[in-house]
């Protein structure tokens, strides 16, 4: 019987503005998992990056699985009602009003699935950003996945040795579910051409050519409107199956170490350099910085061992410091150049039609 993990992410609510959710928004959604779904799932982990809850479920149900997905989202229902009676800055801003008919994608939450059989020593990582898009994983997974000069196993073991398939999302393409599939290292042109732009394209999914296997799946989502707005943008979760025939642990984590630019921070609107953090941390400095968390397990049967913190350890201190002079650095631009995203990406902002206003014929045309 396979395995499968659920990862659901979304933003229930923050104190203070975006900045983290409370203990009582954290309680309410761990107490309604454990007291309503114990049957339905193996096994949860339950964790918050910034302003958004995520939780991380174990079951044998398959992908898409509708009891899975619904008691998944009113759990965070549950937390998003305990934000609103706390007063909470934007409770249940993510999980929109639209009934439930089987499929929660377009519903709001960042959702990341994986189904396979089991390996005897099955590792693998969560990882969550918060003040980003899912476009923020592109570099780190290139690297991991297709660069031998993070990657050492493409060099050293013949399990990885063939190399991967990526399958890409074009997440501004608003009529349907556009991708393409691109293998490495045939194509690394081809995907360097696409990953370059995070803010258009975003890896949704890693498969071993040796295997066949997935290794990663991202929560990618078009953009799309729901209930007559935009969605589909920010705030990703992506599994990570690592070892074996897949990039080790190490090999996933040191890509972060760069603090790639990435689109997002304050309004979604900037960009800043993401910052690896401990587990269970909010965001301050500017409504950021954009923030990633990762944590470590084993699964066997769909029970999950302790969760181990992947950056938290000295190093990670050391490589922070670096990132944030970095965000400090292009914070200093302001709204200058690329500091701020492109027109093109504040489309759903109020600065469009602020230069509408002025383009009249009293002022000069813009």
């Amino acid at each position: 019987m396979k395995t499968t993990i659920s990862a659901f992410r979304a933003d229930l609510g923050g104190i203070g503005g975006h900045l983290r959710p409370s203990a009582k928004v954290c309680s309410a959604v761990s107490d309604y998992v454990r007291s309503e779904l114990h049957s339905l799932l193996k096994d949860t982990d339950i964790s918050f990056t910034g302003d958004d809850m995520t939780i991380v479920a174990t079951h044998t149900q398959g992908c898409n699985d509708r009891a899975v997905h619904e008691g998944l989202m009113e759990a965070l229902r549950c937390g998003a009602r305990q934000a609103a009676e706390e007063g909470l800055y934007g409770a249940g801003q993510d999980l929109y009003r639209e009934a439930f008919s089987g499929a929660v994608r377009g519903l709001g939450p960042g959702i990341a699935e994986l189904c396979f059989e089991e390996r005897p020593n099955e590792a693998f990582l969560v990882l969550t950003a918060d003040k980003t898009r899912p476009g923020a994983f592109n570099l780190p997974f290139y690297l991991a996945f297709a660069d031998p000069m993070v990657c050492a196993g493409l060099l050293l073991s013949r399990k990885l040795h063939q190399g991967f398939r990526f399958v890409i999302m074009d997440v501004a393409y608003a009529a349907h579910d556009r991708v393409v599939s691109l293998e490495a290292p045939q194509d690394l042109y081809d995907m360097a051409a696409l990953l370059r732009s995070p803010e258009r394209f975003a890896i949704e999914a890693i498969f071993s050519r040796t295997t066949g296997d997935q290794s990663v799946a991202v929560s990618t989502a078009r953009l799309h409107n729901v209930a007559g707005f935009v969605t589909g943008r920010d705030d990703p979760v992506a599994i990570v199956r690592v070892q074996d025939h897949f990039p080790s642990t190490g090999e996933v984590l040191a890509p972060f170490a760069i603090g790639p630019f990435v689109p997002g921070f304050l309004r979604g609107s900037h960009a800043g350099a993401l910052l690896p953090v401990r587990r269970n941390t909010g965001v301050s400095f500017f409504d950021g910085p954009p923030i990633v968390s990762g944590a470590a397990f084993c699964v066997k049967q769909a029970r999950l061992t302790d969760a181990v913190d992947v950056f938290d350890h000295p190093f990670w201190d050391h490589a922070a410091q670096q990132i944030a002079e970095k965000t400090v650095s292009i914070r200093h631009q302001g709204f200058f150049g690329n500091a701020m995203l492109t027109l093109d990406e504040l489309s759903q902002s109020d600065i469009i039609n602020i230069i509408r206003e002025l383009d009249r014929p009293a002022r000069i045309p813009l």
